[in-house]
């Protein structure tokens, strides 16, 4: 990898995605295979692109992911987190339009532990009075 990659990590729930964006063709591999493969389902590879049709680059930049952990839609959400915080770095002034539409915000929210004398997280026996 040349020096005019810029690199960035994106989380969402246990997933955790490294980018690697350069000048390039539009060709995003995710893990050794293309998005299309890796990613079947077509809102999922929208998602992914979102930040790309946000600043209208799509076909410009060269996206390597190294994805682990989580499902398909945590990984596809960590990804999108790591390629709009590459293309900050790459270049400041894309800030404002991604955080626009959302695409800064880490989304903190993990699933909630089981408690002991419960069956879920919050799921109880029913109560009963007799």
């Amino acid at each position: 990898m040349t020096k005019t990659n810029h690199i960035a990590v994106g989380r969402r729930k246990s997933s955790v995605a490294r980018v690697y964006i350069k000048k390039g063709s539009g060709n995003i591999t995710i893990n050794g295979k293309d998005y299309k493969d890796y990613f079947t389902i077509s809102f999922l590879q929208d998602n992914l692109m979102k930040p790309l049709k946000v600043l209208e680059m799509e076909g410009q930049l060269d996206v390597f992911v190294n994805v682990s952990g989580g499902g398909i839609k945590g990984q596809t959400e960590a990804i999108r987190l790591g390629i709009a915080r590459a293309l900050v770095e790459e270049n400041p002034d894309n800030k404002p339009a991604l955080r626009k539409e959302r695409l800064m915000t880490r989304d903190a929210r993990v699933v909630e532990r089981k408690k002991t004398g419960l069956r879920k997280a919050r799921k109880q026996e029913q109560f009963s009075k007799r």
